[in-house]
């Protein structure tokens, strides 16, 4: 028997379309993350100076969000599936709040780079339950109104992340030229309590995908313990890759495997590994979203390196240079993202790819600019299609009483994607970013680029993937 979601607080839901007073929420939840990823790449110097910190120890301050988004996503969007959305993202909003006073107030003294850390994982944490709790009250808006591809409010969600990515490093180098690097922190706690107030005032009780009080699964806690060694493990050697290290290799694989081998026998999983290995197109939408975004990250890192130090542009004149990445990729966001079929817009993403890659191969240091901006053009059109079409095809291919904690392990693989292209671009520049290096990552782009577009061509599901019913 299909249960029917409680209202909002503010009174009934509209019937017949998607309430647009859970966009508020939404909306604000999803940007947490991306505006605190972005946000600390032009801290990182002046939090080093004021600390005394060395560079080993302010790079955990983006380390530990990765690991605490990674591993968490995850775990709050099963937790979201289980309970509901509005106690979690009201709990992710404190939690968000927390993290920006322990950030504000941390002592300023050499071992204050610690609380700073103890701050990011907490955040980290705290962004955890915005997509998947949007990905959630999606789903449930759909199932409410008959709504068959919400197309136009994904496309709202996808947007709105993309352009806070964008506009988050100039913010920050706003707040620190104004209040110092505490407020790259202090930023949190205005955001955490508009996404409380929002969330207690907008999100329902109940949305009609949980199950019931007396039909709620127990929570499969050493599921969640054996997922988070495992994922720990790897990350952590990914970005410190050295053979004193293999041990955490080892470690990852042994948990893994021990994490598979419980997950198939308990009666409520984590994460069901027996439904996952047999949804085979929810298995290449997260190998896509793994590849995509190595590729994106090592662009948009690798590349801004030698613009740097191959093309010997000023920081400044190199930013620009990247702008028409993110201008391109919401511009088509935008403008495709109403339609609901994703085959072609991950076809011409993939393509738009590997002509990408293509044409860093015939870069050199003497490169006009117009060269470098046609190809950040070019790359801007996977930045706006591929992670749109993912999200559409997850939308899909995930089960519905287990939509949030597939986008949430959806944002564990773009995440793993993000570190290993540092993994990448980390060995082939070394100490400077040549034009050799650069040519090498080209290559590399193409390939993975190859790999992205075979498994998008043989992947006959996407075809049925936003198609009216006959």
């Amino acid at each position: 028997m299909t249960r029917k979601p409680s209202p909002p607080i503010g009174g009934p839901a509209p019937e017949g379309r998607f309430d647009r007073r859970l966009l508020a929420p939404m909306m604000v939840g999803s940007i947490l993350n991306p505006i605190n990823t972005a946000i600390i790449a032009v801290a990182l110097t002046p939090i080093g100076v004021a600390l005394g910190a060395p560079a080993s120890e302010t790079v955990w301050l983006v380390s530990s969000l990765y690991l605490a988004t990674a591993i968490g996503q995850p775990l709050v969007g099963r937790l979201v599936d289980v309970f509901g959305v509005r106690a979690l993202f009201l709990l992710g909003a404190l939690l968000v709040a927390a993290a920006g006073a322990i950030g504000l107030f941390a002592p300023e003294s050499r071992d204050s780079i610690w609380w700073l850390v103890a701050a990011r994982v907490i955040l980290g944490l705290g962004t955890c339950a915005g997509y998947p709790a949007a990905m959630h009250m999606i789903r449930a808006e759909g199932d409410r109104t008959g709504l068959a591809s919400p197309a136009g409010i994904l496309t709202l969600l996808s947007v709105t992340t993309q352009t806070t990515a964008v506009i988050a490093p100039a913010l920050g180098g706003l707040l620190i030229a104004g209040w110092g690097w505490r407020a790259t922190f202090a930023v949190n706690i205005p955001l955490g309590l508009a996404s409380l107030l929002l969330g207690a005032l907008f999100l329902p009780r109940r949305t009609g995908l949980e199950p019931a009080p007396e039909d709620r699964p127990r929570i499969d806690g050493l599921g969640i313990l054996l997922f988070a060694v495992a994922m720990l493990a790897l990350l952590v050697f990914l970005q410190n890759m050295a053979p004193a290290l293999l041990w955490l290799l080892a470690v990852a694989l042994v948990a893994g495997a021990a994490f598979v081998w419980w997950e198939r026998r308990v009666a409520d999983p984590f994460i069901d590994v027996r439904v996952l290995s047999g949804n085979v197109p929810l298995l290449l939408s997260y190998l896509r979203s793994l590849l995509t975004a190595t590729i994106s990250y090592t662009f948009v890192y690798g590349f801004t390196q030698w613009l740097e130090d191959g093309r010997g542009l000023t920081p400044t004149v190199a930013g620009l240079v990247l702008l028409p990445v993110f201008a391109t990729g919401v511009g088509v966001a935008l403008a495709f993202g109403r339609r609901p079929e994703v085959v072609g817009k991950l076809l011409i993403g993939s393509t738009a790819q590997l002509i990408a890659g293509i044409l860093v191969l015939f870069m050199t240091g003497s490169s006009p600019i117009w060269f470098l901006v046609l190809a950040m053009l070019v790359l801007g059109i996977p930045q706006g299609l591929n992670n749109l079409a993912i999200q559409n095809a997850l939308y899909f291919q995930a089960e519905p009483e287990r939509i949030a904690s597939s986008a949430g392990l959806l944002r564990t693989f773009f995440y793993l994607g993000a570190i290993v292209s540092a993994v990448i671009y980390g060995n082939v520049y070394g100490a400077r970013a040549t034009t050799d290096g650069l040519h090498t990552l080209g290559w590399v782009v193409v390939g993975i680029a190859a790999v992205f577009l075979l498994i998008t061509v043989f992947d006959r599901s996407l075809a049925r993937i936003g198609r009216p019913a006959r």
